[in-house]
């Protein structure tokens, strides 16, 4: 395992236990986080504050039990691909989904320089409404 895998498997480890301060001490202060078109936040945010304010506090208050659990890492120089699946029940419609993820870290100077998402947005969608 590398470096920078043991960074991002540490990452969705403090994701899932909410410890939110511990995500964000990974990434470089410009970082470029990508939510897939389709994606209920999609869109790029710069800077962690951004990526709280338009991700994070979304996930955290509309959905129960949001969860992006990594099956299978690859790494290569700089570059870590999570391959899992998400799951969760967005409250204002009761609908719960499951749906596969690939998401690309890149790391470069101050920690991750850039995240994309990537996956199947209609699965989402079908639970939004």
């Amino acid at each position: 395992m590398t470096d920078h895998e043991a960074t991002i498997r540490n990452a969705y480890a403090a994701f899932a236990r909410g410890d939110v301060p511990g995500v964000l001490s990974i990434m470089a202060p410009d970082i470029r986080w990508t939510e897939a078109e389709g994606f209920p936040y999609a869109g790029t945010y710069t800077r962690p504050e951004a990526i709280v304010q338009n991700v994070f506090m979304k996930l955290g208050s509309e959905w129960d039990g949001f969860a992006a659990v990594p099956r299978e890492y690859v790494s290569s120089g700089d570059t870590v691909v999570a391959l899992g699946e998400y799951s969760g029940t967005y409250k204002a419609s009761g609908k719960g989904f499951r749906a596969p993820f690939a998401h690309v870290w890149k790391f470069g100077k101050g920690g991750v320089t850039s995240f994309q998402q990537h996956t199947d947005t209609a699965i989402v969608q079908r639970a939004l409404k």
